[in-house]
């Protein structure tokens, strides 16, 4: 199957020629297909945000190339401008992005910025607000009424309206209790699977990405250190440590056990896998 997107070689300086030139990114290339659920992990300024700005055409490469359906989003101005709407992009707490008077025009604002008719557009807004848990009563209501975990669903709602075939989130669940968290993230998965979406989300949760996502892209000083299952990516743990990064929890507890002596599989990311694992192991029987 050809890939969604592609990335290819891409590489980022800001204020290149001047004093404070600084490379964000060099050389990465990767591919996205259909209905895959990406996590990208990485630490403060390794280039995560760099490089999903690059995905919708938000920031222009330095070098490289970004190519949606084999095409480069660059190739001209209007398809440039039909990118942001196949590629969504949810930012870091979007909810100080609402703006509009009521919860409805809001999550209409990106369609009827895509000059679609009114009938069209009220079906996105009524499908996109059932997604998030947007009743519609709520619909009615100021955006600026509602409680902050509400703010986000709003707000991921308005990119979801759009019917994008990429949607990308930057942190989606920053600062949301655990029941908030939860609930955003079923709601980004019911997306995914009702309209076999590409999903790309930034996390600082190795639980949640480790729990989420078919695949994983590690940054590390602008460039793609890991690119894999979560499997593949936590077995190399001590690897994602020397980076500054976390690991599950339940990882932990594996390599302490290991260490320990008892010969368990210091891969398992979840709690199941852990269930599983520790079923298998017994009185030292090593773990197949």
């Amino acid at each position: 199957m050809e890939p969604i997107l592609q990335v290819r070689d891409l590489s980022h300086i800001y204020s290149a020629g001047t004093p404070f030139e600084h490379t964000a990114m060099e050389h990465i290339s990767f591919s996205l297909h259909r209905g895959e659920f990406v996590g990208v992990i990485g630490h403060t300024g390794s280039g995560k945000s760099t490089l999903i700005q690059h995905l919708n055409g938000l920031l222009q490469p330095t070098a490289g190339e970004v190519l949606f359906d084999g095409r480069d989003i660059w190739s001209d101005k209007g398809f440039t401008r039909q990118i942001r709407f196949k590629v969504g992009l949810v930012f870091q707490y979007p909810e100080y992005q609402l703006f509009e008077e009521t919860v409805y025009k809001d999550i209409a604002f990106g369609p009827k910025n895509m000059g679609l008719e009114e009938k069209e557009i009220d079906r996105r807004v009524r499908e996109a607000a059932r997604f998030v848990g947007i009743d519609d009563k709520s619909l009615e209501k100021s955006p600026f009424d509602l409680s902050g975990g509400q703010k986000r669903r709003v707000a991921i709602a308005g990119v979801i309206a759009m019917e994008p075939d990429v949607l990308i989130l930057d942190e989606p669940t920053a600062g949301l209790d655990p029941e908030g968290r939860d609930g955003i993230l079923e709601n980004i998965r019911s997306y995914q699977q009702a309209k076999n979406a590409t999903i790309m989300m930034v996390s600082h949760s190795m639980e949640e990405v480790a729990r989420l996502t078919d695949r994983l892209l590690v940054m590390n000083h602008g460039q793609v250190a890991m690119d894999g299952s979560p499997r593949e990516v936590f077995q190399q743990s001590q690897a994602l440590l020397d980076m500054g990064l976390d690991i599950p929890v339940v990882t932990r507890v594996f390599l302490r056990l290991h260490e320990l002596g008892p010969s368990v599989d210091t891969s398992v990311y979840s709690v199941e896998q852990a269930v599983a694992a520790l079923k298998i192991w017994k009185g030292g029987v090593p773990y197949a």
